[in-house]
Parts: C-alpha cells; sequence; structure tokens
C-alpha cells in the first residue's frame, strides 16, 4: 500500500486485497505460514471423502478423453497440497501413475510434499484432464463499489469514497450487479476464470466456492476475513485471510453448468445416509467406519453448509457433466 509523509494513503480495495494477501508477507505467501488449513476448514479439510469424490470425477474425465497417456490434474489454489494428495492415494494405481498433478499457488512449496506433483505459480499452458479450483476464486482480489464510485480502504480497514467507476467496471455492475448501493465488482474474477480454462485443450474445468447469481446479489457485499477459525472484519494488512463470495453465473463461459456441491457430490456417490442397523449386528467395526463416513458426507453436502456451495462446471471438448441422462 503507497505512503505519502510517513503514514498510508487509502487505495482501492483490489489494490489493498493483492498485498494483503500476496504482497511481501502476505497473508498467503508468508514463509512458515500453517496455510489455509491453519485458519478455516474448507471441504478438503473436512473429509477424505471430497478427495474420493475428485478422484472419481477425474475418471470419468479420462474415460470421456479415452485413457490418454498424460491425463492432467490441475489443482488451483492448492494450498498446501492436501486435495492433490488425497486425490492421488484414491486413485486406482494404473490411472494413477498416468496423471501429471499440478498444484497451482504462490506460496512457496511445503516440505515433504509428494515429489510426483509439480509446483507452480500459474496453471500449465496446456491442459488435457480435469482443472479444479476449490475456494480459490473467492481470493481473486476485486474492487468494491458503493453508488457508482470505488471504495477506498486503509490498511485498518477505514474505508472512504474513491473515485467513479471506470466503463469496464460499470458495465459489468450494470449486467451482472444491478441496483446500486454498495457491491463487489466480479470482473477480475470472470477474466481469472477465463484465463485459467483457456489453457484446457480437453477435458473439465471445476470452480467451487462461496457463490451468488444475479437473482439473489447479497445487497452490502459479501466481503469479510477470516483468521484462526474465526470471522474477523476485513482488514487488509496481512493479519488475516480477506474474501468475498463468487459471482459464479458472471463466470460461467459457453455450455457451463452451476451446480450446488450437494447436488454435485450426490452426482459422484457422496452420500450422507446413515448405514443399515443390521451392519452393527454383523460387523460392527465396518458399522462404526460407516457411520462415521456418513457424518462426514453429511457434513460436505448439507445444504446450509458446505453442501450450499457452488460448482461451476466447464467441458471444453468433452460431453457435459452431470450428463443429461444422469449416467
Amino acid at each position: 500500500m503507497s505512503t505519502q509523509g510517513g503514514s498510508a494513503v487509502p487505495v482501492r480495495w483490489r489494490a489493498a486485497m493483492e498485498a494483503a494477501l500476496y504482497g511481501p508477507g502476505g497473508f498467503y505467501v508468508r514463509p512458515g505460514g500453517p496455510g489455509p488449513a491453519g485458519h478455516f476448514r474448507t471441504s478438503v479439510h473436512a473429509s477424505g471423502l471430497y478427495a474420493g469424490a475428485v478422484a472419481r470425477l477425474l475418471l470419468l474425465v479420462d474415460a470421456e478423453l479415452g485413457h490418454p497417456r498424460r491425463l492432467d490434474l490441475v489443482d488451483v489454489g492448492a494450498g498446501r497440497g492436501e486435495l492433490l494428495s488425497g486425490v492421488l492415494a484414491a486413485l486406482p494405481a494404473e490411472a494413477a501413475a498416468r496423471v501429471r498433478p499440478y498444484a497451482v499457488e504462490r506460496a512457496e512449496r511445503p516440505p515433504g510434499l509428494d515429489p510426483r506433483i509439480r509446483w507452480a505459480s500459474a496453471p500449465p499452458e496446456r491442459t488435457t484432464g480435469l482443472l479444479f479450483a476449490n475456494e480459490w476464486l473467492d481470493n481473486v482480489p476485486l474492487e468494491v463499489a458503493q453508488d457508482g464510485r470505488y471504495v477506498l480502504v486503509a490498511p485498518d480497514g477505514t474505508e472512504s469514497p474513491g473515485g467513479p467507476l471506470d466503463g469496464a467496471d460499470r458495465a459489468w455492475l450494470e449486467r451482472w450487479w444491478p441496483g446500486g448501493g454498495r457491491a463487489e465488482v466480479g470482473r477480475s474474477r470472470d477474466e481469472a476464470w477465463a484465463a485459467a480454462v483457456a489453457g484446457v485443450e480437453r477435458g473439465l474445468a471445476v470452480a467451487v466456492d462461496y457463490a451468488h447469481t444475479r437473482e439473489a446479489r447479497p445487497p452490502y457485499g459479501t466481503l469479510t476475513g477470516f483468521r484462526a477459525g474465526r470471522e474477523v472484519p476485513p482488514v487488509p494488512d496481512g493479519s488475516c485471510d480477506v474474501t468475498a463470495h463468487v459471482a459464479l453465473d458472471a463466470c460461467a463461459g459457453p455450455g457451463a453448468v452451476l451446480l450446488t456441491q450437494r447436488e454435485a457430490l450426490t452426482a459422484l456417490g457422496v452420500s450422507g445416509a446413515r448405514p443399515p442397523l443390521a451392519l452393527a449386528s454383523a460387523d460392527p467395526a465396518a458399522y462404526v467406519r460407516a457411520l462415521a463416513s456418513a457424518g462426514e458426507a453429511a457434513e460436505l453436502t448439507a445444504r446450509a453448509g458446505l453442501g450450499a456451495f457452488g460448482w461451476l462446471v466447464q467441458p471444453v471438448g468433452i460431453g457435459p457433466w452431470p450428463p443429461a441422462d444422469g449416467g
């Protein structure tokens, strides 16, 4: 953040988020930091069932592609590589041997990560397989607007009015967040997602995130912060995560499908149904394992929790998923 006369000068929210999250000493790139798992609970951290579901999705893409010799798995916003590690462990050996896993993250590679995982700051130029972005877009910095003007913010979180919106941001709001008042300009997320999808030659691109659609935009926005498992004010000083929900409908390209996480995981075989009581008598240990798995599945698919997350599913050169016939 710029300074003048020894004091910080307020800047627009997009620049403030970029510095707070990814600048020197930023929240996500600070050396030795715990990564996202140290501050908030994502589906990846909630249960290994999530990685198993992504592994099944990758196998479906693999079949659509005709089982190529090289199958790319690109995790955008990879944290500390937890999802990729889980997916590799869940895959059959034959498929795992063909997978080229990429972790796309701006932080340094964590120690002890599976050596098969390639670590990069940007997706590969060409992908054949599955590009998966779990809670990435909500941390792509964006502008905040109020009544047709940019909102400025100081390092302590104090806001003030800025200049009028430029033409591109004003046009985005008119199309995707009409009505005036306070709004979050998602154009930067649209562009980031389009750039990621552009590298997919054949396969599937999936973005999973806190989301809202044009018909239900929050009247005061969603900008907030997280630190050590608690929601906190969004102070852009590098001390906390700064995040805002994603207008996934604006990001969607041709042929894309929007689902809830509950719908997507159900299609991938994740069920919170309790195991039959008869199993408790026949195999008590198996019953306990199945009961624990059902509890984890219920958390991942809860309508008022993780199950309400949005899945943006974008096919490139393959058929739609889920298929229209439900197969």
